[in-house]
């Protein structure tokens, strides 16, 4: 399956994209098919450059754009459609405490780990005195 991703080719602290046409499998940074465009996130505003007549070429054919890449063509009007949503999803660095208070939780939710006391109930204590009360006369 081909996909149309953002492929990183700038400097350290100085990124620099290029659009591009790979299968899906292979990594962001390895050899496409096709360049289609370059996104440069530094200038103000972003620049973006696309071939738009091969851009749909591509599409045409089956090419499934990444999220990011979707979104500036949306943006650019080469293709018609919604945004879609391109959210990173970053690990939270645990706190100590939360570690700790994570290893300290039991695995299953269901097994409480603390009982509650029970209070035995005044109720078969009368009863018990009423009985005894009964055999001593």
């Amino acid at each position: 399956m081909l996909v149309m991703r953002l492929a990183r080719v700038g400097k350290k602290n100085a990124p620099q994209f290029r659009i591009v046409i790979q299968e899906k499998s292979k990594a962001p940074s390895s050899s496409y098919i096709d360049n289609v465009g370059t996104y440069n996130p530094l200038t103000d505003p972003a620049t973006i450059t696309l071939k738009e007549d091969q851009i749909k070429a591509w599409i045409a054919k089956g090419c499934q754009p990444s999220n990011t890449v979707w979104n500036m063509l949306v943006e650019k009007g080469v293709v018609e459609g919604k945004k879609r949503k391109s959210v990173a999803i970053k690990k939270k660095k645990l706190t100590e405490e939360e570690k700790k208070a994570a290893q300290a939780k039991p695995a299953s939710p269901e097994t409480p780990t603390e009982k509650p006391e029970e209070k035995p109930a005044e109720e078969p204590k009368k009863e018990e005195k009423a009985e005894e009360e009964k055999k001593a006369e």
